[in-house]
Order: C-alpha cells, then sequence, then structure tokens
C-alpha cells in the first residue's frame, strides 16, 4: 500500500523525503546549540554550547523530554559518561565531572581547566582522555570530586577528537591527520605512530583493529591500525555534505555531515558501503547509536532520535507472474528515465548498493514496476 501511495504522489509531482532504511522517530528541542551526545539505557546526555549538559529521558524515543540540566561555565562540546558520572568536555573550562546517578537532579562535583580548549573527551577506566587544543591531557577521576591531570602528549596540530582502546588513544588534529598515542602508562603517553588524512580529522572512533574518522572534506577515512607504529588507510567514503563526527556500534558506522546522516555497513572495512541515510535539517556535531536507535546532537535542531531500520523487501507468498520480456533484476545503475523506491515505498534519489523497486514508462505511457538489486 505504502508503495503505491508513493506511486501516485510520485506522478502529481510529490515526491516523499529522499532516505534509505532510516526514519525519524522524535525530536527535543535544546536551548542553545547541541554539539554531543552519550546513550546510557533509557537517557540521553547532551552537551550545549550555551547551556552546559542536558539530561533527555528517551524512554519513548518519539517523544524525548529533558528531565535534568547542570549549567557549566565554559562551552559544553563533548560528554563521556562511565558508571555514575559524566565527564563534559567544556570548552575554555575544560573537563567537568558531573554526577548522574540520578538522572533528573545531575549535579557538578569536580572540575580540572586544561590550559586550552577543550574540544572532545573519552573514558576508560578511572582517567579521562581530553582533546585539547594544547594536545592529549590525561586526567584521574578516580576521585571525581577532585580530577587531576597525570599525563600530557602535545600534538602537532590542534587536538580536536579523542577515542580510546586497549593501551591507545587515538587522536584527530587539525591539519595533522590521525595520531596514535600509547597510554599504556597514562603517565607518559607517547606518540607512537601516525597517519595524514585529507583534512581535518574532525571525529573519531574506534573498533578492533581500525580507526573511523570523521574527516570534514573527505568524509570517512578507515584506518587500520593493527601495527600502531604504522596506521595505514584502507579505505575513504565519500558522503554528501560536510562530515562532523562519527560513531561505530555493531557493524556499522554512523556518520553526520551537513544536513546529511548516513549509516555505514564495516562488515568488510576496506570496503565501506552506505546501508541508509537521511537528510536531517541542520549540520550534526554530535551522534551515537544503540540497538536500531540513532542519536543525533544536530546543532539549532537539538536532539533528533532516528532508526535505523535495516534493508530488505518481504516476498509475496504467491509465485511472480512470468513476463514476455523478462529484464535484468541485478543492475549497475539506473536506466534511462526509471525512479526508485525503498522498500517502504519512498523515493531515492540517488541509489547505492541494494534492493529497490524500479518503475519506468512503457508504451503508450504505462508505467511499469519491477524488482532488482543494484551492485555498485
Amino acid at each position: 500500500m505504502l508503495f503505491a501511495i508513493s506511486l501516485c504522489l510520485l506522478l502529481v509531482g510529490i515526491a516523499p523525503a529522499d532516505s534509505l532504511s532510516v526514519r525519524l522517530l522524535g525530536h527535543c528541542a535544546t536551548p542553545g546549540y547541541s554539539s554531543g551526545v552519550a546513550v546510557i539505557g533509557d537517557h540521553a546526555y547532551v552537551t550545549d554550547l550555551g547551556s552546559g549538559l542536558l539530561v533527555i529521558s528517551v524512554a519513548d524515543p518519539a517523544n524525548p523530554i529533558e528531565v535534568g540540566r547542570v549549567d557549566t561555565p565554559g562551552s559544553a562540546s563533548d560528554v563521556a559518561v562511565s558508571g555514575s558520572y559524566a565527564c563534559v568536555a567544556d570548552g575554555s573550562s575544560g573537563l567537568r565531572v558531573v554526577l548522574v546517578a540520578d538522572p533528573n537532579n545531575p549535579s557538578e562535583v569536580g572540575y580540572y581547566d586544561t590550559p586550552g580548549w577543550a574540544c572532545d573527551v573519552a573514558v576508560s577506566g578511572t582517567y579521562a582522555y581530553v582533546a585539547d587544543n594544547s594536545g592529549l591531557r590525561v586526567i584521574s577521576i578516580s576521585d571525581p570530586a577532585h580530577p587531576v591531570e597525570i599525563g600530557y602528549c602535545a600534538t602537532p596540530g590542534r587536538a580536536c577528537a579523542v577515542a580510546v582502546s586497549g593501551n591507545c588513544a587515538y587522536v584527530g588534529a587539525e591539519s595533522a591527520g590521525l595520531r596514535v598515542i600509547s597510554v599504556s602508562d597514562p603517565t607518559h603517553p607517547v606518540e607512537v605512530g601516525h597517519v595524514e588524512t585529507p583534512d581535518w580529522a574532525c571525529g573519531v572512533d574506534v573498533k578492533d583493529d581500525y580507526v573511523y574518522i570523521a574527516d570534514y572534506y573527505a568524509d570517512l577515512v578507515i584506518v587500520s591500525v593493527a601495527d600502531p607504529s604504522d596506521p595505514t588507510v584502507v579505505a575513504t567514503l565519500g558522503t554528501p555534505g560536510d562530515a562532523g563526527a562519527v560513531a561505530v556500534r555493531g557493524g556499522y558506522a554512523y556518520l553526520v555531515a551537513s544536513a546529511w546522516l548516513g549509516v555505514i555497513s564495516i562488515a568488510d572495512p576496506g570496503n565501506p558501503v552506505i546501508a541508509g541515510y537521511y537528510f536531517p535539517p541542520a549540520l550534526g556535531y554530535g551522534v551515537t547509536a544503540a540497538g536500531d536507535k540513532i542519536y543525533v546532537a544536530d546543532g539549532d535542531s537539538g536532539l533528533m532520535v532516528y532508526q535505523f531500520y535495516g534493508g530488505g523487501v518481504e516476498e509475496s507468498p504467491q509465485p511472480q507472474a512470468p513476463t514476455r520480456k523478462p529484464s535484468a533484476t541485478v543492475i549497475r545503475s539506473l536506466p534511462p528515465g526509471a525512479v526508485a523506491f525503498d522498500a517502504m515505498g519512498r523515493r531515492v534519489a540517488n541509489p547505492r548498493s541494494g534492493v529497490y523497486f524500479v518503475t519506468e514508462d512503457g508504451a503508450r505511457g504505462t508505467v511499469h514496476a519491477r524488482k532488482v538489486v543494484i551492485q555498485w
């Protein structure tokens, strides 16, 4: 039925929104400019450049609602949550530690003022790793009321993103690519390897032996760090808009760019494939995912909640009627004049690899629809 309705809309000149396997579920406005997001259970923790840390209930993803807030003195740009505490990268005010044991009543319990601008933060164990203008700052939060810096590693460009896995911190630096820093001794972090990226590595995440980089103009860059001393670019995937942030969950990388949210299959990191997308209203600066839900800190638009419902088409139990002139079901591109729709009946302007319904004008102005598999 949805497919038939979509065809009717097309014929009268009204095209559905351009998306693939992703739908918008809910939205919660924020008072300023939302820039970072972390989700634990039924709560999203959102940093807002003008209002600090917001706690938003996402128990009902279609109706997210703010339940708590902590004002911070700086410009809250990112957040990482561990246990009962949220660590906030607060711009000129460094690292702020917020108690969130009761999400409805969050309260700041401690802080450490880094020397530069705290852009991003990751937490591992009792350490917070802060990407600061001056480089990577390692801060002990074993006593949350009295965080203290224990280690520091300079970066050649402004450190603006950080992810930690095992004994390494992976730092994205402006105009300096990816820096691999050993933190096996947190008191003496030391760079052990680096790789240049085409542009500004403004977002990073890590899974297994690969680092995924939101590289602004170059979009998604995937780097093998199987040998931390010799990181190697294995794939680059161009996408619409300028990349802002990336998160890896399960077999997908979730990338936000200017007015674009992409779900990218990384089953083969050397051959990433776009599995879904949506065109949100603003520029996403923060993204995370849990289950089939995607949470985007979308600037002036606040927190956006999406659902990735995957690809695939439900087959009819009835056999397909034979045709006199069978046509190819596996194609590399759309035939001239053809229009593609996803399994939900929504028009797809630039179909990637996947399963689609395709309509083509036939003789005497008739419209024929068939199912195809597009393989790039």
